[in-house]
């Protein structure tokens, strides 16, 4: 089984990460750079539209 990942960018100071889809609040949902501690949604973390297609099919 291979395992998915979404790479996220945060729109505030240029973060960039990987994370497990499954590990991730929904796409909706407020989520909270761990670098500079910026909040928004998490669709505005995803660096990509299949990042954010991703994110839903495990929502």
């Amino acid at each position: 089984m291979v395992e998915a990942f979404v790479r996220l960018l945060c729109p505030e100071c240029g973060k960039d990460w990987e994370a497990q889809p499954t590990a991730l609040p929904g796409h909706r949902e407020n989520f909270t750079c761990s670098a500079c501690g910026a909040t928004r949604r998490l669709a505005e973390f995803m660096r990509t539209e299949r990042d954010l297609d991703a994110v839903k099919q495990f929502e």
